[in-house]
Protein backbone atom coordinates (compact mmCIF):
# COMPACT_ATOMS: atom_id res chain seq x y z
CA UNK A 1 0.00 0.00 0.00
CA UNK A 2 1.30 3.49 -0.87
CA UNK A 3 1.98 5.91 1.94
CA UNK A 4 0.60 9.41 1.56
CA UNK A 5 3.17 11.88 0.26
CA UNK A 6 4.63 14.25 2.84
CA UNK A 7 3.75 17.90 2.20
CA UNK A 8 6.18 20.51 3.47
CA UNK A 9 4.56 23.47 5.20
CA UNK A 10 7.54 25.78 5.63
CA UNK A 11 10.95 26.53 4.19
CA UNK A 12 12.49 25.54 7.52
CA UNK A 13 10.89 22.11 7.23
CA UNK A 14 11.75 21.77 3.52
CA UNK A 15 15.43 22.83 3.60
CA UNK A 16 16.81 19.60 5.19
CA UNK A 17 15.01 17.63 2.46
CA UNK A 18 16.48 20.00 -0.15
CA UNK A 19 19.98 19.41 1.23
CA UNK A 20 19.44 15.64 1.13
CA UNK A 21 18.70 15.96 -2.59
CA UNK A 22 21.95 17.91 -3.11
CA UNK A 23 24.62 15.53 -1.82
CA UNK A 24 26.90 15.43 -4.88
CA UNK A 25 29.79 17.92 -4.89
CA UNK A 26 29.59 18.59 -8.65
CA UNK A 27 25.85 19.19 -8.37
CA UNK A 28 26.40 21.70 -5.57
CA UNK A 29 29.07 23.48 -7.60
CA UNK A 30 26.69 23.65 -10.57
CA UNK A 31 23.87 25.00 -8.39
CA UNK A 32 26.18 27.60 -6.85
CA UNK A 33 27.54 28.64 -10.26
CA UNK A 34 24.08 28.90 -11.82
CA UNK A 35 22.67 30.93 -8.94
CA UNK A 36 25.71 33.22 -8.92
CA UNK A 37 25.50 33.77 -12.68
CA UNK A 38 21.78 34.46 -12.61
CA UNK A 39 22.32 37.08 -9.89
CA UNK A 40 25.06 38.73 -11.98
CA UNK A 41 22.97 38.65 -15.17
CA UNK A 42 19.92 40.05 -13.36
CA UNK A 43 21.96 42.88 -11.83
CA UNK A 44 23.66 43.63 -15.15
CA UNK A 45 20.28 43.72 -16.91
CA UNK A 46 18.81 46.08 -14.33
CA UNK A 47 21.78 48.45 -14.14
CA UNK A 48 22.43 48.52 -17.89
CA UNK A 49 18.78 48.77 -18.88
CA UNK A 50 19.17 45.66 -21.08
CA UNK A 51 16.05 44.07 -19.64
CA UNK A 52 15.93 41.41 -22.35
CA UNK A 53 18.82 39.73 -20.50
CA UNK A 54 16.31 38.87 -17.77
CA UNK A 55 14.94 36.24 -20.16
CA UNK A 56 18.20 34.34 -19.58
CA UNK A 57 17.73 34.14 -15.81
CA UNK A 58 15.49 31.03 -15.72
CA UNK A 59 17.61 29.30 -18.37
CA UNK A 60 20.81 29.92 -16.40
CA UNK A 61 19.35 28.98 -13.04
CA UNK A 62 17.49 25.87 -14.12
CA UNK A 63 20.07 24.83 -16.71
CA UNK A 64 22.93 24.49 -14.27
CA UNK A 65 20.74 22.97 -11.54
CA UNK A 66 19.08 20.40 -13.80
CA UNK A 67 22.40 19.24 -15.23
CA UNK A 68 23.46 18.67 -11.63
CA UNK A 69 20.33 16.67 -10.86
CA UNK A 70 20.03 14.60 -14.02
CA UNK A 71 23.72 13.75 -14.52
CA UNK A 72 25.29 13.86 -11.06
CA UNK A 73 22.60 13.47 -8.40
CA UNK A 74 20.54 11.21 -10.64
CA UNK A 75 17.34 12.42 -9.06
CA UNK A 76 14.35 14.50 -10.04
CA UNK A 77 14.60 18.21 -9.13
CA UNK A 78 12.29 19.20 -6.27
CA UNK A 79 11.30 22.20 -8.41
CA UNK A 80 8.60 20.09 -10.02
CA UNK A 81 6.78 19.50 -6.70
CA UNK A 82 7.91 22.48 -4.61
CA UNK A 83 8.77 25.35 -6.96
CA UNK A 84 8.81 28.17 -4.40
CA UNK A 85 10.55 26.27 -1.61
CA UNK A 86 13.10 24.99 -4.14
CA UNK A 87 13.83 28.45 -5.48
CA UNK A 88 14.18 29.88 -1.98
CA UNK A 89 16.40 26.93 -1.01
CA UNK A 90 18.65 27.51 -4.04
CA UNK A 91 19.34 31.02 -2.77
CA UNK A 92 19.64 29.84 0.83
CA UNK A 93 22.24 27.22 -0.17
CA UNK A 94 24.09 29.81 -2.27
CA UNK A 95 24.37 32.24 0.64
CA UNK A 96 25.05 29.44 3.15
CA UNK A 97 28.03 28.39 1.00
CA UNK A 98 29.24 32.01 0.78
CA UNK A 99 29.03 32.34 4.58
CA UNK A 100 30.69 28.97 5.19
CA UNK A 101 27.58 27.38 6.75
CA UNK A 102 27.51 24.77 3.98
CA UNK A 103 30.25 23.49 1.74
CA UNK A 104 30.44 22.17 -1.78
CA UNK A 105 30.91 18.78 -0.18
CA UNK A 106 27.79 17.79 1.68
CA UNK A 107 28.06 16.57 5.24
CA UNK A 108 27.00 13.15 3.98
CA UNK A 109 29.75 12.83 1.34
Amino acid sequence: MNQPEHRYRSLREFYPYYLSEHQNTTSRVLHFTGTGLLILVALAAIFSGAFAWLLLVPLIGYGFAWVGHFFFERNKPATFKYPFYSLASDFKLFFDILRGRQGFKSRGE
